[in-house]
């Protein structure tokens, strides 16, 4: 089978011929951003798809996240992990706090709440972790930490739209849960963002904060930034609505044919879905262990480049392996050895919903004979 370039994830579009109609409806009313009428629909769409109490729109996920810290006033340090990508600790060192990096846990990525507790010091004021790859933090363990010692949850809920415990939006956890909209996610509106909360005062203040701190037309009430989504792109997202979680149904057959064709191959091993989790299969890691596989993932990350296979090493480096955050004394190797691990062996597969299953089998078949140790 012939291959021509299956990249690690391409987006779910919308119909041209709606998107076409609602941009004829935008270019009639003549406004294009400053919260017009499709950017406040979206954001009363979205929370009810969500199953949320309110959401605010963002231009990107890295200004959601910037503005999530100004909202709740957080100082001093945050915990958070080093398996993301960069734009969460990026947020936190934006709003002058110090980062101070935890482990992660061996069977899902995200932070270890042992090590959320042994890093806790005078100076924290929050905790940031990571929903990675839309599998859920251990929220009561975090939530029970957070009310021991006084401290704010914020999730960069990047990797988990639509995602659920138990039936209940995992963004209903935390003081606040962060969105991104960017292009290669699993709901997108090319770029965007969003943060979910709980109360209408909270809302106000991130809808103050991402205008300018705006409050009608003459007053500035706080020092705010140019945050807001335009309503091109909240257009895009209401079409994105209306097919998401067919694109996740899509997703997941995907997901499980990887499964079931990996399965058997020694040194190949696959987050498995967690029990009362309703997932969105936003990505498809596995862990290439080289003892057992015969080869490094860095070897099998060439092998499928060089056949038209671009899968990507999600999360490597780690974020406190780069010079900006190594100098951190949290960010020691001796600190983080899971972490490490994972980052030196994850390897993220292509996955979207058009990806024919075909392909899924022959990119299987490639790693199933490129490491030779099948069992």
């Amino acid at each position: 089978m012939e291959i021509k370039n299956i990249y690690v994830t391409r987006p779910c579009l919308p119909s041209l011929e709606e998107y076409t109609e609602l941009l004829r409806r935008i270019w009639e009313s003549k406004t294009l951003t400053n919260s017009g009428p499709f950017h406040q629909e979206f954001e009363r769409a979205l929370a009810e798809h969500l199953g949320v109490k309110y959401v605010a729109i963002f231009a990107n996920g890295t200004l959601a996240l910037i503005t999530a810290l100004q909202a709740l006033r957080i100082t001093g340090e945050v915990i958070t992990t080093p398996f993301s990508f960069v734009a969460t600790t990026h947020s936190i060192w934006w709003n002058g706090i110090k980062p101070v990096f935890a482990d992660i846990t061996g069977s899902d990525y995200n932070i270890d709440p042992v090590r959320i507790e042994s890093a806790i010091t005078p100076k924290t004021t929050a905790i940031l972790p990571v929903h990675v790859y839309g599998n859920p933090c251990n929220v009561e363990a975090i939530q029970k930490i957070a009310r021991t010692y006084g401290l704010r949850v914020i999730y960069d809920a990047a990797h988990a739209f639509d995602v659920r415990i138990n039936g209940d939006s995992v963004l209903n956890f935390g003081d606040l849960s962060v969105l991104s909209f960017h292009a290669t996610k699993v709901f997108n509106t090319v770029e965007g963002g969003a943060i979910v909360c709980h109360d209408e005062e909270t809302k106000q203040r991130i809808d103050y904060l991402k205008n300018f701190g705006y409050d009608g037309e003459t007053t500035v009430i706080a020092p705010g930034i140019n945050a807001k989504m335009n309503e091109l792109q909240a257009a895009y997202g209401l079409l994105q609505l209306k097919s998401v979680r067919s694109c996740i149904e899509s997703r997941k057959l995907v997901a499980y044919k990887y499964r079931e064709l990996l399965k058997g191959v020694s040194g190949i091993r696959c987050l498995q879905d967690i029990q009362g989790v309703g997932h969105n299969y936003g990505h498809f890691p596995i862990l290439v262990e080289k003892s057992n596989y015969g080869v490094s993932r860095d070897a099998l990350y060439d092998f499928l480049r060089q056949r038209n296979i671009f899968p990507r090493k999600y999360f490597y480096p780690l974020i406190s392996n780069f010079p900006t955050y190594m100098g951190l004394d949290s960010a020691q190797p001796s600190n983080l050895p899971v972490a490490n691990e994972a980052a030196k062996n994850v390897l993220c597969l292509p996955i979207y919903p058009d990806l024919d299953l075909g392909t899924v089998a022959t990119i299987s078949g490639l790693i199933k004979t490129f490491g030779r140790k099948t069992v």
